[in-house]
């Protein structure tokens, strides 16, 4: 079984928990390098009984966030709410006119980028941060913020809903998934334990050590 399926395997089921033991960088540029401890809860002695240990190597690292300690949930991903700020193509919102209610305008905004991201992301990381929202609404016109795709379509419904129109700007630090010369789209791909997260373009993941008997 490869390491990243057998990682993944000795954390799944019942009483399983991992420990994320130590982070430090690589000796590549932009590598981090995480070891993991996987456990299983005993009843018997009230405690865990070790399990394998995995060092996880992440290259090109483009974001990350590293509690360590004990955990419950480690997955990889390809695709992911979280990944869009990097894989996906950005828009500066653009939008005129006058909302009837603007307080309900800005909750829905809220609710609509909570909707597309979960916890994974912090709505004022990508507004206008030149005013505070409702200051920009009463002018009647503005940029909302620049979001990735998927919000910032998002964003055009719930602003038109509320009588406003709005338009789309492709921003220039947007990914456009043109391929190299060789005809791939490089991706960044996500490594998920509980809340902590390393985005990066891949990961190796090799055991450590034996099974303890």
């Amino acid at each position: 079984m490869p390491k990243r399926e057998q990682l993944v395997s000795d954390l799944t089921g019942e009483h399983k928990v991992g420990v994320l033991l130590v982070a430090q960088m690589g000796g590549a540029p932009e590598e981090i390098q995480i070891i993991v401890q996987t456990a299983t809860y005993d009843e018997s002695i009230q405690g865990l009984r070790e399990g394998r240990a995995y060092v996880i190597r992440a290259l090109g690292v483009k974001e990350h966030r590293i509690t360590l300690g004990l955990f419950n949930n480690l997955f990889f991903a390809q695709e992911h709410p979280i990944l869009h700020h990097h894989n996906l193509p950005r828009y500066a919102i653009q939008f005129d006119g006058q909302a009837k209610d603007i307080n309900e305008l800005v909750l829905d905004i809220q609710a609509a980028y909570s909707a597309t991201f979960g916890p994974w992301r912090d709505l004022a990381e990508d507004v206008n941060r030149t005013m505070p929202l409702f200051t920009l609404f009463q002018q009647g016109e503005g940029m909302l913020g620049t979001m990735p795709d998927p919000a910032a379509q998002r964003m055009v419904k719930v602003l038109e809903h509320h009588g406003l129109a709005a338009r789309l700007e492709q921003a220039l630090d947007g990914r456009t998934d043109k391929p190299d010369d060789r005809g791939r789209v490089n991706k960044l791909h996500l490594l998920g334990i509980d809340d902590s997260y390393l985005i990066a373009y891949s990961f190796s993941v090799d055991e450590m050590g034996q099974l303890k008997k």
